[in-house]
């Protein structure tokens, strides 16, 4: 009977490919297929999406690529359409493409910006297949650090709470719950760049708050918050509300 092959869940970092770690490096190089989310819009030209950017030149020429083609890229989709129920679907057709070589005895490597259990894709993936395949999950650098790390902003000193929040949340929500907030991290920026900005101003968090696009990538620009674009922020930003300093 023939064995079946590995889920490999390996986190890339968040953008600059030399931050990727030794052992998803070691596990990428030696599997058979390597999966990867795609924007329809780059797939179609041809692009593999921005996880693929930061592997590509550590790829065999012998390795399977298999593309994992999102059909949507916006939480807001012009009724009857739902976003949940179209990304739901999506998940079930790549998990049953990624399971089908699994079944035929293949590693599969899926890659995922940033940190794979931390807003990454691939552990959609891995709630359906980790019962039934054996799963390894290689940790990664997450966004706000490599953000962080690139501000030269230290986050939380001593005994501080870091608050993450995606900024698709409410106005009112985020509102609430950055309320009294010691540290926090805003992301999933792009439309809802000026809703943020202006719950921040409202908890006068402004002159704290740090944004920056892209961090890690050759494409990284930080700049003051109220010099912001709001129709021009992209997806890939987001905002650090480091603690208070500490004085040690």
């Amino acid at each position: 009977m023939m064995s079946r092959g590995r889920l490999l869940g390996l986190s890339v970092g968040p953008g600059d490919a030399e931050l990727i770690t030794v052992k998803a490096l070691r596990l990428l190089r030696g599997a058979p297929v390597v999966a990867y989310f795609v924007a329809k819009a780059k797939a179609s030209k041809g692009q593999g999406g921005n996880a693929f950017g930061v592997i590509e030149e550590y790829l065999r020429d012998d390795q399977l690529r298999l593309p994992l083609v999102y059909p949507v890229t916006t939480e807001k989709l012009a009724p009857p359409l739902s976003y949940e129920e179209v990304i739901a679907d999506f998940y079930d057709t790549a998990a049953a493409q990624v399971a089908a070589h699994l079944d035929a005895g293949r590693d599969v490597a899926v890659i995922c910006e940033g940190d794979a259990f931390f807003f990454g894709s691939y552990m959609y993936l891995h709630d359906r297949l980790a019962e039934r395949y054996a799963t390894e999950v290689v940790p990664g650098v997450c966004s706000m650090l490599g953000a962080a790390a690139a501000l030269g902003a230290p986050l939380v000193y001593r005994n501080q709470s870091l608050l993450v929040l995606s900024g698709v949340l409410s106005e009112e929500e985020l509102t609430e719950r950055l309320s009294g907030a010691e540290a926090a991290v805003v992301m999933k920026l792009g439309r809802n760049f000026d809703k943020v900005r202006r719950v921040l101003e409202r908890l006068n968090l402004a002159e704290r708050a740090l944004y920056i696009e892209r961090a890690t990538m050759a494409e990284q620009r930080s700049l003051p918050l109220a010099e912001v674009d709001p129709m021009a922020s992209p997806y890939f930003s987001l905002i650090l509300v480091p603690g208070p300093r500490w004085q040690g």
